[in-house]
Order: structure tokens, then C-alpha cells, then sequence
């Protein structure tokens, strides 16, 4: 058959076409994805509206569809296509994708955690920050009700680093996507894992409880 590209259509759940009849005319075909009869309409040459055929259920396939089918596809190119074949996935909704939250680094707080952890040198020191982690860590009542009561050693460290740079930064709004913001940037400056030797302490505290 010679015909148009197929339209999704609002107002009723099918696709349509504009399709050339054997004599020459252009009618519209509307395709449901029940598989039934298409609704099929000529367009008047007095008028230029769509006039369904006798055997078009009107009902099925009200004037609203047949007017929108001509709107969506005027100017498309007519060539040589298969039958339309619709189903019902092809109306499934897509499935909203998770928006990634953009977090912009605070960077007056990382600048004072940045001066609070350099050594004399003005060099960010990893055993700076480690030391006072671990000295924090054990001295914690928080910590230590942490560990007794089993919690993973990944949201020990969480809290311990939380709550020291938010005290460092003397920002308690600091929320946990901006501190991870600034963990970013203090790893990059050796790329050597900021907190290796903290996270090794937390799990030989959490082993030494269990026994």
C-alpha cells in the first residue's frame, strides 16, 4: 500500500495514517491494537473534512480522531508500507528516569576543613585527618553505642565524618550530599583513600566487640 508514516493519536488509543486509494484519492486509516476493522474515512473535496465510510463505527471511531489524524499527518511523504500492525505496548507510558540531583560544592567549608587538616606546609595531611577521626571515634559515646549494637562500619565512618567536618566547618546545615562533595575534592588530592586508616580502625573495633 502506498501511505503515510503512522501518528499517535490523543484522542482515542490508536495510530493513524493517510493512505492513496486505488483511484486515486486520499482516505485516513485508523488502526486499534485490538486488531479489529480500521476506522476509514475519505476527505471531502468540497470541504476538506473527513467523511467515514458506511461500514466505520462511529462510535468506535468518532470525527474528533479522524480530524486529528488529517492535522498530524499533513505534508508527510507518501511511500510504498506495509500493513500498520499496533499492540498494546506501543502505549505503555515510559518509565520516568530518576533525576540526578546536582550538588555544588560548599566551598567555604572546604576550605576550612581543607586549613584545619594541612600540615605546616600548607599540605592537606591524610594522617591529619585520620588521627583526629580515630581520637573522635573512640572518644564518642555515639560511636560506641554504634558499634555495640552491631551497625556496619560504612555508617560508622559516615557519622564520624559527618560530624566532625560539620563542627570543622561551623555549619550544621551541611547535608550529607555536600560533605560526600567535599570527601571528593580532599580525595583528589592524593587519590590515596582519605580515610583508609579510619575505616580499618572501625572495623578492628566492631571485630574486638564481638568477641
Amino acid at each position: 500500500m502506498i501511505r503515510t508514516d503512522a501518528v499517535k493519536l490523543t484522542t482515542m488509543k490508536a495510530y493513524a495514517y493517510r493512505q492513496k486509494q486505488a483511484n486515486g484519492d486520499i482516505g485516513i486509516v485508523i488502526v486499534k491494537p485490538d486488531g479489529k476493522q480500521p476506522g476509514i474515512a475519505g476527505i471531502s473535496k468540497k470541504t476538506g473534512e473527513p467523511v467515514p465510510t458506511a461500514n466505520t463505527n462511529r462510535k468506535v471511531f468518532p470525527i474528533e480522531a479522524f480530524k486529528e489524524a488529517m492535522e498530524l499527518t499533513k505534508g508527510l511523504r507518501f511511500e510504498k508500507q506495509g500493513p500498520l500492525k499496533v499492540t498494546k505496548d506501543m502505549f505503555k507510558e515510559p518509565k520516568s528516569q530518576p533525576v540526578e540531583e546536582v550538588v555544588e560544592l560548599n566551598e567555604e567549608a572546604c576550605q576550612k576543613i581543607a586549613a584545619h587538616y594541612s600540615d605546616k606546609n600548607g599540605n592537606l595531611s591524610y594522617d591529619l585527618i585520620n588521627k583526629e577521626l580515630i581520637s573522635f571515634a573512640k572518644r564518642s559515646s555515639i560511636v560506641r553505642g554504634m558499634i555495640e549494637d552491631g551497625k556496619s562500619a560504612k555508617s560508622i565512618s559516615t557519622y564520624i565524618v559527618n560530624n566532625k567536618f560539620r563542627n570543622i566547618a561551623g555549619n550544621q546545615d551541611l547535608t550529607d550530599k555536600e560533605i560526600e562533595k567535599i570527601v571528593e575534592v580532599l580525595d583528589g588530592v592524593s587519590k590515596q583513600g582519605i580515610f583508609k586508616q579510619l575505616n580499618a580502625e572501625v572495623r578492628k573495633l566492631l571485630a574486638a566487640n564481638k568477641k
